[in-house]
């Protein structure tokens, strides 16, 4: 029997309940993994709360790290004790144990701890998605992360700082900012209602930045759409704030010549190849210190107050899960 956490009926966080199930063997191509850590996502949140919908009584979570402990018929990728992450669909990572997919699970290196690639991995991927396929980072790149001391956020400025890039961030509190520098951000803007449209235009000498990375939603995405040079790029990666607003095309061109891209790290992870490149790119640089891992522990029987403290913005870095 396994331990995990159902969503009842979309909702908030009381709608998710602690249950024993009990799990059939591993089909072909299926390997079954006790986990040992459990990485939360926003895309946990809205998936709980029906913005993307679940089926009825599903156990959410996209990301995992665990020890393989049997193998469905076919299965030659994996063998029982190996350690190994995972990511993306189907979902269902809040449990102590779990059927895979096979091809899903790539092995850790030694070197890497359980909590520190369940902090990291899908935030990682996000972060090599937007900032290789999106939109090429560079040496000459101008960069707008918002939340910038967020699990992701701090994943996207370590990444962009390394890849050459100046990173404007923004950050709702002081704290916050000394988290987003500590990151290697080497601007940021502080306040929830600060003029983040006019402090850019201030640092960048009214160019714009080449890309920014929105995953505030609300409000926020239209006033990011003042902070970019022509012919950059707007990223719409999420709604923390609450939905986002009918965009006008007129708001994004001829006059801006603006591009928005609205990127599902989902979609991106269920591409064979795109998912085992960028997973080995996080691996790699969080072996070589490039990302590093800033999580928070939860009992998996507390995931109600991780989605909770999520949502509030009462944490900052990545929340994980341990059965």
């Amino acid at each position: 029997m396994a331990h995990a956490i159902r969503l009842k009926a979309p909702g908030a966080a009381d709608q998710l309940e602690s249950v024993t199930i009990e799990l059939p063997p591993p089909q072909d191509d299926e390997i079954r993994i006790r986990q040992t850590a459990i990485g939360v996502n926003f895309i946990d949140v809205y998936q709980r709360m029906g913005l993307y919908p679940l089926p009825p009584a599903a156990i959410p979570g996209v990301e995992a790290v665990g020890v393989v402990t049997a193998v469905g018929a076919n299965v030659t990728s994996s063998r029982v004790g190996d350690r190994i992450a995972y990511a993306g669909a189907p979902v269902g990572a809040y449990a102590s144990e779990r059927n895979l997919p096979a091809w899903r699970a790539v092995k850790l290196p030694e070197t890497i701890a359980d909590e520190a690639a369940a902090s990291v991995f899908v935030k990682g991927i996000t972060a090599h998605m937007l900032l290789t396929r999106v939109y090429p980072v560079g040496a000459d790149t101008t960069v707008l992360i918002h939340s910038a001391a967020g699990g992701l956020g701090q994943l996207m400025t370590r990444w962009a700082r390394h890849l050459g890039a100046t990173v404007i961030g923004t950050a709702g509190s002081d704290s916050k900012a000394a988290t987003a520098r500590d990151a290697g951000a080497h601007h940021v803007i502080v306040g929830r209602d600060a003029d983040f449209a006019g402090a850019v235009a201030d640092l960048t000498e009214a160019r714009g930045v080449d890309v920014a990375y929105d995953g505030v939603g609300g409000t926020t995405l239209a006033k990011t759409l003042q902070c970019v040079r022509p012919f950059g790029v707007i990223a719409s990666t999420g709604q923390s704030a609450g939905p986002i607003p009918p965009i006008d095309v007129e708001d994004l061109g001829p006059r801006r010549s603006l591009m928005l891209a609205r990127p599902s790290v989902m979609a991106y992870m269920n591409g064979k190849q795109d998912y085992r490149i960028a997973a080995e790119a996080v691996l790699a640089a969080l072996q070589s210190g490039i990302l590093r891992a800033t999580g928070k522990p939860y009992r998996l029987s507390d995931a109600a107050q991780a989605h909770a403290d999520l949502e509030g913005g009462r944490s900052s870095g990545s929340l994980y899960l341990v059965p």
